[in-house]
């Protein structure tokens, strides 16, 4: 069974910069970032897919809100995924979430920005910016 603990949310002004990290304990294949703010539905920040190092290669993929301005990495070793955030506004304000596939599957575009591609689901961590 895989566990997902994200870290990092806290308040900060507009302009400024979070880190998130997200660390997974089990195997995890293809794992993003999902956003909820108050009165909104779930939604797709980020994601990137697993690469094997020989006939599968990691692809990032970025919602328009927030390319240019954030950054998903990942350090395999460790089983960690991180999402830098800058130049942060008020309307990044929400509960983030980290995904994660607990299974290899072909990758598409049409499958990874929705939320039932992944089977385990982190906590979440309150990311709170003001203006």
């Amino acid at each position: 069974q895989v566990q997902l603990v994200e870290s990092g949310g806290g308040l900060v002004q507009a302009g400024g910069s979070l880190r998130l990290s997200c660390a997974a304990s089990g195997r995890t294949f293809d794992m993003g970032w999902f956003r909820q703010a108050p009165g909104k539905e779930r939604e797709f920040v980020v994601a990137i897919t697993w690469g094997d190092g020989f006939t599968y290669y990691g692809r990032t993929y970025y919602a328009d809100s927030v390319k240019g301005r954030f950054t998903i990495s990942r350090d395999s070793a460790q089983n960690t995924v991180y999402l830098q955030m800058n130049s942060l506004k008020a309307e990044d304000t929400a509960v983030y979430y980290c995904a994660a596939k607990g299974t290899w599957a072909v990758p598409n575009l049409t499958e990874i920005f929705a939320s039932s591609w992944y089977d385990y689901w982190g906590q979440g961590t309150q990311v709170t910016v003001s203006s």
